[in-house]
């Protein structure tokens, strides 16, 4: 099972990873790199929305089935972190962890790792400052 955990003290916001993201599903902010965290399926809002039952969860990574989507938009609006969007043709869109690559492509773009797939990072509690950063985002793009 793959994790991206982001290390955002490493990074130095040259947007490597947004240009070469092939779902273009990542966004630096602020120096934090912000993507789709793959809520456990159980808790995942967007997986539990979705009408047509076209998000499932594949070897840890939350995935959309473009032949499956409807682009009703109601996983965009209930994911607490604003990592799906909406493709020119109206079918949702967000990370997948690359799940058909070995290594996900933003990880191999990093200069500085400051993303990574390592779940030590997860289990030491290093992502406590990248949950608060998320935080006061949400806060500041609510006006």
């Amino acid at each position: 099972m793959k994790e991206l955990v982001s290390k955002p003290e490493l990074c130095n916001e040259c947007m490597k990873c947004e240009r070469n993201c092939p779902k273009n599903a990542i966004r630096v902010i602020s120096g934090v790199p912000v993507f789709c965290m793959h809520c456990a399926p159980e808790r995942a809002p967007c997986l539990n929305i979705c009408p047509e039952e076209a998000i499932g969860e594949f070897e840890g990574a939350i995935v959309i089935s473009k032949a499956d989507c409807i682009g009703c938009g109601l996983c965009r609006d209930s994911c607490p972190i604003g990592a799906i969007t909406m493709d020119e043709k109206g079918i949702a869109n967000k990370c997948d962890l690359c799940f058909e690559e070995e290594t996900p492509i933003c990880v191999l773009s990093c200069p500085t790792a400051a993303l990574k797939t390592d779940s030590e990072e997860l289990i030491s509690g290093k992502q406590d400052k990248i949950a608060k950063e998320l935080e006061r985002l949400k806060n500041i793009m609510k006006y």
